[in-house]
């Protein structure tokens, strides 16, 4: 094959994984043998299956980069501005200019830079010429194609679906074209709109996981509907799995725009009882409101009993922070929103399902509910800890000054990875929907100090 023959441009957001895989399609050549021009330190992340998962990103060293430009033909700094991970550096490869061998690593999507969803095929073969998938980095609150009516669905999940088709439901599509209307009211407010949409998802997914048992709740059944486009069958759980996104998108975005406007701040203060406290009713006026925004006047009473929450964190943060009775910190902050109050993933809550299909509705599993790459690196920071275990045997002859260094300097590096295996487990435990509290006293602390600890390690929502 002659190198750069064949022009192949990159896609704005897109992996560089999938641009190597049209590259291949563009040669007419198997994937496996474009992934031979590069030196591999470790193989791509699969679902339990043994399937690739289609989030498989790809690190480049400085020669595995200016390989895939001549490949592409293109000049690296067209890739380096198309596509977001190719600029990583991984130390776990040779970096620099000095490194002349073209390498690579397997890494998830997620872990790089962010959450990667399935691109428009349509768009794909309008731009390219080639009706191929693809796969871009998209936050959640741009994954409708408005062009071709389309939810783009997450690239990590083990589902066959690439898109949903929002033909029957244009209040999608009218909400993705509001969208940047409220993006804009979030910048001149000060904050990062993908932490105002953060918040209202996981506020409305909470209302999503209650819907069930709401009888007045008409409008996500009838969008359901539309989304499956026909019956679902035996599968209710499995569409409501794939499908909440793009059917609480709406909502997601009139939630937003609410929760910005002074107006609904200043009526959650009131509610509260402004400096002289008081606990909320059933009637409160904040949660009321917003329930009329979302077109559910029936909603407010529901949304105030419902302690705990992600909404109720937001008004709280809103309260304290008026009040003035605390120092300003980050637990003030109405937009950051805790690890806790994430709600979980299609794909964690895809492996949860197929989980308790397999155990017969009994019980889910450790390798169902965790990710792979979490579960590596859990077993990678065991091993190593007890490789330093191990050394702590030999390491017992000399002078005291010289063994006590020795055991101290290997123990205490242990410690350290036994540590970090501790947070990585507990973070991924309340990811899979544990409770925080049950996670906290497996882990010996209390549910506030695992709560700050997981708060410290950047385990944080960064946004959509």
């Amino acid at each position: 094959m002659a190198v750069g023959a064949l022009r192949t441009v990159p896609l704005a957001g897109e992996l560089t994984a999938s641009l190597i895989n049209r590259v291949a399609a563009r040669y007419g050549l198997a994937d496996e043998n474009v992934l031979r021009l590069w030196t591999w330190h470790n193989s791509p992340t699969r679902h339990d299956g043994g399937r690739v998962r289609a989030d498989a990103e790809v690190v480049l060293n400085e020669a595995g980069r200016h390989g895939l430009a001549e490949l592409c033909g293109v000049e690296t700094e067209v890739l380096a501005r198309a596509l977001p991970a190719f600029t990583v550096d991984d130390t776990q490869i040779g970096t620099g200019r000095e490194a002349t061998t073209a390498e690579a690593r397997w890494r998830a999507a997620g872990a790089v830079v962010g959450p990667a969803a399935f691109g428009c095929r349509l768009c794909t073969a309008r731009r390219t010429g080639q009706a191929l998938r693809t796969v871009r980095y998209l936050p959640r609150c741009r994954r409708v194609c408005v062009r071709h009516g389309r939810w783009l669905l997450d690239a990590d999940a083990d589902h066959p679906l690439e898109h949903l088709d929002l033909g029957s439901v244009p209040e999608v599509l009218a909400a993705q074209r509001r969208w940047p209307g409220v993006a804009r009211r979030a910048v001149r407010a000060g904050v990062e709109p993908e932490q105002v949409f953060t918040v209202a998802h996981a506020v409305v997914a909470r209302w999503w996981e209650r819907a069930l048992e709401w009888e007045q709740e008409e409008v996500w059944p009838r969008r359901l509907h539309h989304l499956v486009g026909g019956s679902m069958g035996g599968e209710l759980a499995w569409w409501r799995i794939v499908s909440r996104d793009a059917a609480i998108f709406p909502e997601v975005v009139t939630v937003a725009g609410a929760l910005l406007e002074p107006a609904m701040a200043e009526l959650a203060w009131r509610a509260s009882g402004g400096m002289r406290p008081r606990a909320r009713g059933d009637d409160d006026p904040f949660c009321r409101r917003l329930g009329e925004r979302v077109g559910r006047d029936w909603l407010g009473p529901l949304v105030a009993a419902d302690y705990g929450s992600p909404l109720s964190d937001w008004t709280g943060a809103v309260v304290r922070a008026r009040r003035g009775s605390r120092p300003p910190g980050w637990r003030d902050d109405p937009w950051r929103l805790k690890r806790e109050q994430q709600p979980a993933t299609m794909a964690g809550l895809l492996r949860v399902g197929a989980a308790e299909q397999r155990s017969g509705g009994s019980g889910t599993r450790w390798r169902a509910t965790v990710s792979a790459e979490q579960r590596l690196r859990i077993s990678q920071l065991l091993d190593e800890a007890r490789e330093g275990l191990e050394q702590v045997r030999g390491a017992q002859s000399g002078t005291t000054a010289e063994v006590a260094r020795t055991l101290l300097e290997h123990l205490s590096q242990s410690v350290e990875l036994i540590d970090r295996a501790v947070l990585d487990t507990a973070a991924a435990a309340v990811a899979a929907g544990v409770a925080l509290e049950e996670v906290a006293g497996w882990s010996r602390l209390s549910a506030e100090e695992l709560a700050a600890v997981l708060a410290a390690a950047g385990t944080d929502a960064d946004g959509c």
